[in-house]
Order: C-alpha cells, then structure tokens, then sequence
C-alpha cells in the first residue's frame, strides 16, 4: 500500500460555478459559461503543498442524455488543466440507467483515479457539493467533506466528516486534520 492521498474534487459547484436553476445545480453549457470559483487556485496551489495528488472526478450524464456535447466537456477540462493546478480529470459518461460502475454515488471513478496515480483511498479527501460526492467518497473509504451550496435537493445519507461553503475552507481543513 502506498503512502500517498488524494484530494478527489467534485466540478460544479466545488471547482467551478454550478448554474443554478429552481435550486437545482446544473454544468455550464459552453467555455463561456466556465467560471472557476474564487479561492480556487489558491486552494489547489495549497492542496499540492500538503503532496495530495488532485483528481477532478465529474458525473456528466448529459453526454449520455444527448444534451451536451462531449467535445463541449472536453474543451471544458482542457481549460481547467490549462488554468489550475490539477493532475487528472476522471469523468463519467453515462446516465443512472447505465448502471456503470463510475457514476457516483458508486465509488468507481475514486477508485480509477487511485489504481491510475498510486493512491491510498484511506488516506484520502473527497469534496463535493451533493450528496452523491459525499456517498462515493464514503463508499470509496475516503474522508469527505460536502461543500454546503444550499440546493434545494436532499443531504448526504452518509454524513459527511466535514461540512463547509468553499474549496479554500475544506482544504484548510483537510490541512489541519492531516495534522492531527
């Protein structure tokens, strides 16, 4: 087992900003919509201080529903590699009738994502802004922490180990608990 952790980040809502709509979290539908959220670089600058590997893991199951395009996604994360401090972008495809084995809450992207970078899952972070964040993170073994956007829509079944309203607050709580 290796000695190294993780921090796993959620996109909308933890990275960049969530379209909200009926209080409802949505992606940005185009480059022009991609607005990486304050503290953001800052937080991943500190992330890789603390040697956490830093692994976006992102549901977009509107590829698979038809209503975005994938190149549209791809260009997204080319744009958030080329602009933040970031070391891979995990993302599922499919749509819950897919029944795949990546789509969050099922732990499979983390799990990528730690068999690709040599990462221990126990010694890692998962941060999102939904409960399905949260009970991937939890059902990987990781610790969590749900970044609380106020979405009219249901808590994490699995309470998270932390709870808090930015990246830059989990992380300096990530920082602090690594001390402990």
């Amino acid at each position: 087992m290796t000695e190294r952790a993780a921090l796993f980040l959620d996109r909308d809502g933890v990275v960049c900003r969530a379209l909200v709509r009926g209080g409802k979290p949505f992606p940005p539908r185009s480059l022009q919509e991609l607005d990486i959220l304050p503290g953001v670089k800052e937080a991943l600058r500190k992330a890789g201080a603390q040697k956490l590997v830093r692994i976006i893991v992102t549901n977009q199951p509107d590829v698979a529903r038809g209503t975005l395009a994938r190149d549209v996604v791809d260009a997204i994360h080319d744009r958030l590699r080329a602009e933040l401090e970031i070391d891979d972008v995990l993302v599922c495809w499919h749509d819950d009738a897919d029944a795949c084995t990546c789509r969050k809450p099922k732990p499979g992207l983390l799990v990528e994502g730690a068999e690709r970078h040599g990462v221990d899952l126990s010694k890692s972070f998962m941060v999102g802004d939904r409960w399905r964040d949260v009970e991937a993170g939890a059902r990987a073994g990781c610790r969590t922490v749900w970044i609380d956007c106020g979405y009219d829509e249901q808590s994490p079944p699995t309470a998270p180990d932390h709870r808090c309203h930015s990246l830059a607050e989990a992380v300096e709580w990530i920082g602090a608990s690594a001390q402990r």
